[in-house]
């Protein structure tokens, strides 16, 4: 994903829409309080230990708001900061400092969030093979930011759509009449449209996973929700031949024992349905 994110449309959208959420039609207290042409600066302060992400978007809430506001941070995203540590400094009419505040903060506690629990994760798997990646469970309209915070995290990014690569799930399988017809019939698809994209197969059994094995053609199979032993089992009878995904039951008490089974890629939907966002406030320098 890179910072060519931030070409993104959607983000410009995301933020203009925010600030009118947050702001409306003008910020009467600071209006009320503060002479138009007072200028003073503010410091991000890490109030825990985490991981930044967010920088860019900061600069742009802050652009969007006011073009005499200058950020200037100290860390890039991805970087490790501690509690007590000022990242970075605005400098500007006082105004437009309070004005963009609190969306400014919105974005860059949940992206720090999401970026501090990837990397615990990412942490917890160190000296295997296993990489960590997210999932679809993102807040409507944020995607883009929480994938991008999962990077900075140390994690990589699944599918980011419908359209970026074919997920055969429980759901279709069922629709489908079974694994191999919802493998055939894909594939006779893609064939027919000239389509070149990746293909995952979700599998709930040992069963499932033999089927996938004797249809081949896919690139990738996911074990979901298996225990430890059957995981291992699959992965052994896979050996190689595929790419191999957990996903289901994942948390840190168990994603390293996940981890050693052997698998390639650990889905983890937690990294952005239900992060904790990171403590940090916007201080004011008099």
């Amino acid at each position: 994903m890179g910072n060519n994110y931030l070409n993104d449309s959607r983000i410009g959208r995301l933020i203009e829409q925010a600030l009118f959420e947050d702001v409306g039609f003008g910020d009467i207290t600071s209006e009320s309080l503060i002479p138009e042409e007072q200028l003073g600066k503010a410091q991000f302060i890490a109030k825990e230990n985490g991981i930044i992400s967010g920088i860019d978007i900061v600069s742009l809430v802050f652009s969007s708001v006011d073009g005499q506001v200058t950020f200037e941070p100290a860390v890039r995203d991805g970087a490790l900061v501690e509690q007590g540590v000022s990242f970075g400094e605005l400098h500007g009419p006082v105004r437009s400092l309070l004005t963009g505040e609190r969306v400014a903060l919105n974005f860059l506690q949940r992206m720090s969030g999401i970026a501090t629990l990837t990397h615990k994760f990412v942490h917890a798997v160190v000296g295997t093979k296993a990489k960590i990646t997210d999932t679809r469970k993102t807040v409507p309209g944020l995607r883009v930011l929480d994938k991008k915070a999962v990077l900075d995290g140390g994690g990589i990014n699944h599918r980011f759509a419908l359209d970026s690569m074919v997920l055969i799930k429980d759901n279709h399988i069922a629709a489908a009449g079974g694994v191999t017809n919802a493998v055939l019939h894909c594939k006779e698809y893609l064939k027919a449209g000239q389509i070149d994209t990746l293909i995952e197969v979700e599998t709930t059994s040992l069963e499932q996973v033999k089927e996938v094995l004797q249809i081949g053609g896919v690139n990738r199979i996911m074990l979901d929700n298996f225990p430890l032993e059957m995981m291992k089992e699959a992965v052994n009878m896979i050996d190689g031949k595929f790419e191999v995904e957990a996903s289901g039951g994942v948390n840190l008490q168990t994603v390293r024992a996940i981890a050693e089974t052997g698998v390639d890629i650990i889905s983890v939907g937690a990294l952005t349905h239900s992060p904790k966002a990171m403590d940090i406030s916007l201080e004011y320098l008099a």
